[in-house]
């Protein structure tokens, strides 16, 4: 399971002119059909936009949070 913290990719606020960056980083550290957690204090849209481009890259996805805990965003395990 590879977990990736968003609030890592940025300092102090994250731009929306970054994106493409955050997402290519976000690409790189997933790997290819591995289950991936995104968790960290991050914007909507960076959360959206990272769970779009890992559709097709990553076998399954979760967002984890403190308040909802595991929430299963995509799951492609044929098991």
């Amino acid at each position: 399971m590879i977990v990736i913290d968003l609030s890592e990719l940025y300092e102090n606020n994250a731009r929306l002119a970054e994106l493409d960056g955050y997402v290519r980083r976000v690409v790189e550290l997933a790997g290819e059909g591995n289950d991936v957690v995104l968790t960290g204090q991050a914007p909507v849209w960076l959360y959206l936009k990272a769970a779009h481009a890992l559709h097709g890259k990553a076998r399954k996805l979760t967002y984890r949070s403190p308040v909802t805990g595991d929430v299963v965003i995509f799951d492609h395990n044929p098991f």
